[in-house]
């Protein structure tokens, strides 16, 4: 007899499953076919967007990612919502235990919430924008994009850098690119037979000859201070910020150059003399 119940029992259970596995089972294959396709449109959009947005001017290319990022991400909230409710599950409850379980993440993560902060301020404020050559806390690179999290940089050497916005918002940063022009001071010695004036009419002609130095302000030489053994004049430009580097390497070459071909003095290095040393302690030991 218990027997004949317990099989009685388990058919039903079995037919149970039965019956439910097939009314569920075209829920599971249309939520399957909704997940594939929303995350194929979702991507789609995302770049389709990037795409759009960069052909215009009228868009900060520093807001391109991010604006595609978010489409991308809504566009998946979205489908989520629709693959839960496909299967029969209270979406109202799911996103209430959602919010509280995004609230215990969020204050295990709160390094990442101010990486949040920071970009969306960074975007905000826009201290820098894509292509500028920036410095914070240790790093320095050409922006190559701004995300909610992070700032990705290309160094001058080269190397890839990967740095938390938080790291660039709570330090200052300077931006080495986003004004037309920038200072260089560089020192030139000259000795104290020399005549200034020359000196000096050799470094105005030479910044004067080169389109990249800026006009506004005006290039300057002056004597900075007197030294041990020779006059320090201080050659102070401005350069156009492009093209900084280049130009600062190239005057002080070419200044040095210019000063020799006008018979400026540019005072030797030190020489050392030994006084009262003999042949022989200076002369190397015989061998043996």
């Amino acid at each position: 007899m218990e027997l004949a119940e317990t099989a009685r029992e388990v058919g039903s259970l079995a037919a149970f499953a039965w019956a439910t596995t097939i009314e569920f089972l075209p829920r599971l294959a249309a939520s399957l076919v909704v997940l594939v396709i929303g995350y194929l449109v979702a991507g789609w959009a995302g770049q389709a967007v990037r795409r759009i947005l960069a052909r215009t001017d009228r868009i900060d290319a520093t807001l391109v990612p991010v604006s595609a990022a978010t489409l991308r991400y809504g566009i998946l909230i979205l489908v989520a919502v629709a693959v839960l409710s496909q299967l029969g599950i209270e979406t109202t409850s799911v996103i209430a235990a959602l919010g509280a379980a995004a609230l215990a993440v969020g204050l295990a993560l709160q390094g990442t919430l101010q990486n949040i902060a920071a970009g969306i301020m960074l975007l905000w404020l826009r201290p820098f924008h894509i292509g500028d050559f920036i410095e914070a806390d240790g790093v320095a690179g050409t922006v190559r994009e701004v995300g909610l999290f992070v700032t990705t940089l290309d160094a001058f050497d080269g190397i890839y850098r990967f740095v938390p916005n938080a790291r660039l918002w709570n330090t200052p940063l300077s931006n080495l690119t986003r004004n037309p022009g920038r200072m260089t001071d560089i020192d030139v010695t000259v000795g104290y037979g020399s005549d200034i004036a020359s000196a000096r009419g050799v470094m105005l002609d030479l910044a004067r000859s080169d389109q990249r130095v800026l006009t506004n302000p005006a290039p300057d030489a002056f004597v900075d201070r007197l030294g041990e053994s020779a006059v320090v004049m201080k050659y102070r430009v401005w350069i156009r910020s492009r093209d900084f580097w280049p130009t600062q390497r190239y005057l002080i070459e070419e200044v040095k150059r210019r000063l020799d071909a006008a018979g400026i003095e540019i005072p030797p290095q030190r020489a050392l003399r030994v006084v009262g040393a003999t042949r022989s302690a200076l002369a190397p030991p015989e061998e043996a």
